[in-house]
């Protein structure tokens, strides 16, 4: 909580419009069942931003596009469905949004093992270029997950990737906690004592 402390970071919070969604339950054993998966979680996405189609700044065109979007989508919508709906949040809220995309990596891990990772590469690759390198309405994106892809495949079309894994440093101070504050925990509960 020691981000809090500063005015910055408070002034900062709840400032950006948040794309935030999921991957983590994207295991399916065929290609077609994973991008249903993945364009029922673009649908949902949709369907609670459904609001956005009420913006003075949505044409008819906007409109027909934001209805499209279904579980059944052709593959050509759903790779661009989050660049279109940074687009559209961005016209609604003033702000470019920041996209939050967790475990990125389960439905590729799942095409390693049932035999559909070149399907699914093109695919994701598709859908990474539009939503995080072609995307002008992205302020920006964090990607996580357990497995690091190389550059070749999925990654191969973006730029300006900076990847912290559990051993980085660079941001050892920002996330869990530090052994001093641990000793400052344990000393406020009254645990003192349990420390070796």
């Amino acid at each position: 909580m020691e981000i809090w402390k500063e005015e910055k970071y408070r002034n900062l919070q709840g400032t950006y419009p948040v794309i935030s969604l999921s991957f983590a339950n994207v295991k399916t054993d065929t290609f077609e069942k994973t991008k249903t998966r993945i364009c029922q979680i673009l649908t949902d996405l949709y369907i609670k931003l459904d609001f956005l189609k009420e913006s003075t700044s949505f044409t008819q065109k906007d409109r027909e596009y934001f209805d499209r979007i279904c579980e059944g989508m052709p593959e050509t919508d759903a790779t661009i469905a989050l660049h279109k709906l940074c687009d559209y949040m961005q016209r609604y809220y003033g702000k470019k949004p920041i996209v939050l995309l967790d475990e990125y990596d389960t439905p590729m891990q799942e095409a390693y093992v049932h035999g559909f990772w070149d399907e699914l590469v093109t695919f994701t690759r598709n859908l990474f270029n539009a939503t995080f390198k072609t995307n002008p309405y992205l302020e920006r994106a964090i990607m996580t997950g357990i497995t690091r892809v190389s550059k070749e495949s999925i990654f191969s079309d973006l730029n300006n990737i900076k990847v912290v894994s559990t051993t980085s440093d660079e941001y050892a101070e920002a996330f869990g906690f530090t052994e001093e504050e641990v000793f400052a925990g344990m000393d406020e509960q009254g645990l003192t004592k349990k420390m070796r």
